[in-house]
């Protein structure tokens, strides 16, 4: 049995032996191991040391081209959202322009119409005036006969003025449809607004009614179109219509106001003689 007491040598003991020529020195192994770990132990702290020197270096780097990323993205960010304030400024400005042109066009509206209600009051008092001369004259023999004869004269301008008014309502009409339409080109709208200009210049029925600035002014203001799926071009424009039967008006005006500068005329006449 073993002595528990005087347990075997399992470790390497010093030889107690004293070191000499020719002896057996055990303490040379252990300092040939001591060497090589030392070694590994400074190269470990070589190695980490320099590994750490690494891991900075990169964490610095990183850092720096985050903070230039970041930068880069917020510059781009400011520029981005000056940009959209200059668009958005520029598109209330265009807003309130277009509102203004609206706010006028509506105010030259409400002044075109007061001035239909004063025109076709003056009208009916006229045609009422008329109507009372015509019937003097129907009474007395030979005013009836002048009353016929000046009508009859008279009706022929009213008729070619009135063919000419149809004439420009359809020229009206498609200039509209022009100025409305997606495909056809602005050229071809401008060529017609000028034939219209040149014709009420040169013809003589509306030179009389002095229809050039009231075209200018529908080319002008008369901006109104109807929905894109809309296929009658009758209901484009809006302007272009009061100013067609103000001219209707007009030429029944000019229609009276003749007869009655005929009869006038005609009565003179015989008492000169």
């Amino acid at each position: 049995m073993n002595n528990l007491n005087d347990p075997p040598r399992w470790n390497i003991q010093p030889d107690p032996r004293e070191r000499g020529e020719g002896g057996a020195d055990g303490n040379q192994w252990n300092y040939a191991l001591l060497v090589p770990m030392l070694g590994l132990a400074a190269f470990r702290w070589i190695w980490t040391r320099e590994s750490q020197r690494e891991i900075e270096k990169v964490k610095s780097k990183y850092n720096k081209d985050v903070f230039l990323v970041k930068s880069e993205m917020e510059s781009r960010y400011e520029e981005t959202l000056t940009e959209r304030r200059r668009a958005v400024a520029a598109l209330e400005l265009e807003l309130e322009k277009e509102r203004q042109r609206v706010k006028g066009f509506k105010q030259a509206m409400i002044s075109q119409s007061h001035h239909m209600v004063e025109e076709r009051k003056r009208l009916q008092q006229e045609r009422e005036w008329l109507e009372e001369e015509k019937q003097r004259y129907i009474k007395s023999g030979a005013g009836g006969a002048v009353l016929h004869q000046a009508m009859e004269q008279q009706n022929e301008w009213f008729q070619r003025a009135n063919a000419t008014l149809r004439e420009l309502e359809a020229q009206l009409v498609e200039r509209q449809n022009a100025y409305c339409s997606l495909i056809l080109p602005r050229d071809k709208r401008l060529e017609m607004e000028r034939n219209m200009l040149l014709k009420a210049v040169k013809e003589p029925v509306t030179d009389e009614l002095n229809l050039e600035a009231d075209l200018q002014d529908i080319f002008k203001r008369d901006k109104h179109c109807a929905n894109l799926m809309n296929m009658d071009k009758r209901k484009n424009g809006s302007l272009m219509w009061v100013y067609l039967k103000y001219w209707q008006l007009q030429v029944t005006v000019q229609k009276h106001q003749r007869i009655e500068a005929a009869i006038l005329a005609r009565n003179i006449k015989p008492q000169t003689k």
